[in-house]
């Protein structure tokens, strides 16, 4: 017996059809449809169970869930309770959250306050230097604040500068993130007080440039930002003749900020470009920050002092707002930025309970969750970015919330933020812009990639051949392949191919040439420059 079509439009309502729903469920590549297809292919689930016996999926596991966006009612499913790491798809719920308990009009700001007194030019005090999570502060930011501090009339300070980080707690790295990634930038230490190097806003890092010398033997060419003594570098490179191989290395010992470039450099290369992970983002964006003072020509004595908190009663001397987090969304969300996931976790934590940490933020999290009608019992979500391999999610929870937050007010915003497949403008397509090219689904399937090794997910919404949309969830654990992409983009091609409401399937198949694609151990994003 068919179950009958019914279009739910209060939320409400919505949930009360998610939740049985959730608990019934327990790179340009060359697309082909298979000719001759049998009468067990010519159904939706013929065709996806026939994607999903790739054999890059044996011994595996395999969580997937098609319904319909307006009715929910399940089209798909296949072990679609299970428990499997979403990586980079953990964002949708942290996302989510953040739009709904922060707010689409959020803004993060930044402080610079005193409680000293002022005698002429001099202020007789410290300076606060106060963070309130800000993952998109640059240092032409700082160098604003610096110059209204000048431009205030201030021209010594006889106190110090003080970080006021205090709004997050002191736990920098998320719970079982790799020892091994501790330098690498989408691994960054998180503050309440940070900055990134550029647009791309990859808050406690720098860049590294290293460009060979003119001639063998000279030393290489070495360029940082934001320029910062905070950074020490230690050059041993050495450039070396044309043709010999490029060996260069850069790196970051632990527990410090001395960065060693090492390795040989061929004469004529292109100039290399790393991101590197700081240790201690307070200490820089308060180096950064008083480095600036001085370019402005205000005098500070002594050191920054770190984790201090600004004294009640603090007058404002000056301040920076973020965007708004509907904005902020898109470089997070396009670009699966881990260090925005974060900060909006710990700040949701701050909102609902006063305590800056990750343990108040999942929580606050999960609660909302709950309202969205997924069964938080069924997952575990360990951070806010899907850095973790402690993250839990069963494909259903993650169709749920899809399900869940289309009529949510602020869902325009959020959709908008999700990547756009073969949108090739890096700002829309984000971490699908070289994927799903010239089907169906291009321009079409929005959705949200994850990936870790061994670890791969897509989840979003695309529109069927006949105008029906569709929410999706992919998630692949424990595969050996370098990359199982293909199978993920062959579903939800698939999907946009055929006509679902009347049984008129076109499958895709995955390419043969699966060799041919790039290892995809971490999210496209993640390696730089962008490899998507």
């Amino acid at each position: 017996m068919s179950r009958p079509v019914v279009r739910i439009r209060h939320r409400a309502l919505r949930r009360a059809w998610i939740w049985p729903l959730a608990a019934g469920l327990a790179c340009t590549l060359t697309w082909s449809s298979p000719a001759g297809a049998g009468p067990s292919d010519t159904g939706l689930k013929g065709a996806l169970d026939k994607v999903l016996r790739d054999p890059r999926t044996d011994g595996g596991a395999v969580s997937v869930v098609v319904a319909d966006a307006a009715t929910g009612e399940r089209l798909y499913q296949r072990d679609s309770g299970d428990r499997l790491m979403p990586a980079s798809n953990t964002k949708l719920a942290t996302s989510a959250a953040a739009m709904a308990v922060l707010g689409p009009d959020h803004r993060f700001s930044t402080d610079v306050l005193t409680t000293g007194r002022r005698e002429g030019s001099t202020l007789t005090g410290d300076l606060y230097l106060r963070g309130s999570g800000d993952p998109t502060l640059l240092a032409a930011d700082y160098r604003r604040l610096a110059a209204d501090v000048a431009a205030s009339g201030i021209k010594r300070v006889t106190g110090r500068l003080v970080a006021d980080d205090t709004r997050f707690d002191d736990q920098r790295l998320g719970r079982s993130w790799a020892a091994d990634d501790e330098s690498a930038y989408y691994s960054a230490q998180i503050s309440a007080l940070t900055l990134a190097p550029d647009t791309d806003y990859d808050a406690g890092t720098v860049v590294i440039e290293v460009a060979p010398g003119a001639r063998p033997g000279e030393r290489p060419r070495v360029k940082l930002t934001p320029p910062t003594d905070y950074v020490r570098l230690d050059v041993s490179a050495t450039t070396v003749g044309t043709g010999r191989p490029d060996t260069l290395a850069v790196s970051r010992d632990h527990g410090t900020n001395t960065l060693r470039i090492s390795g040989d450099v061929p004469v004529g290369a292109a100039a290399a470009k790393e991101w590197i992970a700081v240790w201690e983002p307070t200490g820089y964006a308060a180096a950064v920050f008083a480095d600036a003072l001085a370019e402005h020509g205000v005098r500070i004595s002594g050191t920054p002092r770190l984790g201090r908190p600004t004294p009640a009663g603090a007058r404002t001397l000056a301040s920076h707002r973020s965007m708004p987090l509907s904005e902020l969304m898109h470089p997070f969300m396009k670009l699966s930025n881990n260090m925005h996931a974060e900060a909006l976790t710990k700040e949701m934590g701050h909102r609902t309970s006063g305590q800056g940490t990750w343990d108040a933020g999942l929580a606050a999290i999960a609660a909302q969750l709950e309202k969205e009608g997924v069964r938080t019992s069924t997952l575990r979500q360990a951070d806010g970015s899907g850095l973790s391999r402690m993250n839990m999610f069963p494909a259903a929870e993650l169709a749920a919330l899809l399900l869940s937050v289309r009529d949510a007010p602020w869902f325009a915003d959020w959709y908008a933020s999700l990547p756009v497949a073969c949108a090739p403008d890096r700002a829309v397509g984000g971490t699908l812009r070289s994927r799903m090219c010239g089907t169906p689904a291009a321009l079409n399937a929005r959705g949200k990639t994850g990936s870790l090794t061994g670890a791969s997910a897509l989840s979003g919404y695309v529109t069927d051949a006949a105008g029906r949309e569709l929410v999706y969830s992919v998630v692949l654990n424990n595969y050996l392949a370098s990359s199982v992409k293909s199978i993920e983009d062959a579903v939800v091609v698939t999907l946009a191919s055929s006509d679902t409401a009347a049984g008129t399937i076109t499958p895709a198949s995955p390419p043969r040439a699966r060799t041919a694609e790039p290892d995809a151990s971490l999210e496209c994003s993640w390696h730089k420059p962008a490899a998507c």
